[in-house]
């Protein structure tokens, strides 16, 4: 009978002991996600479609263009460099989708794409609805004009109720309207129609980075780098992804730091410029 009651009492301690065990080990606290598994929720959504889709506007040599290889049509350029890098370190292939360039911020959420390289400058606007890498590249801004009218504009003043061409959607759309008086802004899809643009006159000027601009020159000999250059006050480029992907995004600013550290960004920019030059 003894034996009987010590045996319950013994059950009933041992119970309220671990009872008091589990609240101490915080029974009562909520479960936290580590650092680790926050980090790998986006990516692992990549990993199991076992690509990374890049949206692009291919048509910002050196950036990203069009060039035919070995009798192919490619999207060719540094920033494809850089999310070949960006894939091979995710372990997944890079898949890519060309678009105009306006409608790429919209694509993050609704997942069509996952990250943007497209020479995209990081302002605090976007930053609103996307999250930013580190900067990879950073350019000046110029307006290409004609060479005859190379006399006629000597400052940005000279823009005043000018027709000045720019991508739709860039940040030299905004830096346009925000230096030259009365401009007559023109904006378009694709800086290849602002080219046509420029060489029938219905446009003063072209608004691009300086890289473009050199592009630009070298296929069309009776255009020039007018004198002004724009102010930016922005860092320069950097790579989109959708709001909140802190896995994808501290992956993406390592692959950045290591080609920045290698001097392989300078090595796919020297590469993309004698690409387009051919």
């Amino acid at each position: 009978m003894k034996k009987g009651i010590f045996k319950k009492i013994f059950t009933t301690l041992a119970i309220s002991m671990m009872s008091l065990s589990l609240l101490a080990c915080g029974g009562n606290k909520p479960k936290t996600v580590s650092e680790k598994e926050i980090f790998s929720e986006d990516i692992k959504a990549i990993k199991d479609k076992g690509s990374l889709v890049v949206g692009l506007s291919a048509d910002y040599a050196p950036y990203e263009f069009h060039k035919i290889i070995n009798g192919k049509d490619e999207i060719v350029g540094f920033d494809i460099e850089i999310a070949k890098e960006i894939a091979k370190d995710l372990g997944v292939k890079l898949e890519i989708k060309d678009m105009k360039f306006s409608t790429l911020i919209g694509a993050l959420p609704t997942g069509k794409i996952d990250m943007i390289v497209s020479g995209m400058s990081s302002t605090p606007e976007r930053a609103e609805v996307v999250d930013f890498s580190n900067i990879y590249y950073k350019a000046d801004q110029g307006i290409v004009i004609k060479e005859k009218d190379k006399e006629k504009y000597q400052t940005l003043e000279d823009f005043t109720s000018k027709k000045v061409g720019a991508q739709m959607g860039t940040i030299q759309a905004e830096l346009i309207k925000k230096e030259i008086k009365d401009v007559d802004l023109k904006l378009l899809s694709h800086v290849k129609n602002l080219v046509t643009e420029l060489k029938v006159g219905k446009i003063d000027g072209i608004a691009v980075e300086l890289p473009v601009a050199e592009m630009i020159l070298k296929g069309n000999k009776e255009f020039i780098i007018a004198t002004p250059q724009l102010k930016d006050e922005n860092n320069g480029s950097a790579i989109a992804v959708k709001k909140g992907s802190e896995g994808l995004l501290k992956q993406v600013n390592e692959t950045i730091k290591k080609l920045q550290d290698s001097g392989k960004i300078n090595e796919f920019i020297i590469q993309a410029q004698e690409l387009a030059y051919e």
